[in-house]
């Protein structure tokens, strides 16, 4: 950062642009180039940023939260986690076990948003040709290594609940009255 006859100026690269560019009271300049403002310069760089979240395909965050943002896959990965107390790995639940657990989820459901998990690397599906047949599920590597993330999400969740709620209570009263 330089100081000129009463002037900030500050030089930065441009990646985008590829050369060194000078900043001087809401302005960026460049020598042999024209000038653009911070705002140009500010929205210019936003587009380069978001043109990596605009395709869903190709967007790798909205990939896998895609995941994650319905109702059940977190609770599923939780369930098959907190079953095993000592951290083991080798604890598996059945499809009934993770049912009665949750306890208000349909066997339709469960079925999906197991299969979902499994072909995201994050559990296991073993199947045992016995009569009655048997299904085991486990949480694979991948999906331990989620666990201490969920886990956070969770205790963020109980230690702001009631402020959520009372934020909530207030919101709906607030447009109560609209």
């Amino acid at each position: 950062m330089l100081a000129f006859s009463g002037y900030l100026v500050t030089f930065v690269y441009s990646k985008v642009k590829g050369y060194w560019l000078y900043k001087q009271e809401g302005t960026f300049n460049s020598l042999g180039y024209p000038e653009e403002t911070i705002i140009d310069y500010q929205l210019h760089s936003m587009k380069k940023k978001l043109e990596n979240f605009s395709d869903p395909d190709d967007c790798p965050i909205r990939n896998v939260l895609d995941r994650f943002g319905d109702k059940w896959s977190i609770l599923v990965i939780l369930v098959l986690g907190q079953k095993n107390c000592n951290r083991e790995r080798d604890v598996v639940m059945r499809f009934n076990e993770i049912k009665q657990t949750i306890g208000n989820i349909s066997q339709k459901m469960l079925t999906v948003t197991l299969r979902t998990l499994e072909s995201d690397g994050l559990v296991t599906r073993t199947h045992y040709p016995e009569i009655p047949p048997r299904v085991e599920y486990e949480l694979t590597d991948l999906g331990w290594s989620l666990l201490p993330h969920i886990d956070g999400l969770t205790q963020w969740a109980l230690r702001n609940q009631d402020a959520i709620v009372k934020t909530r209570k207030k919101f709906s009263a607030k447009m109560e009255l609209a």
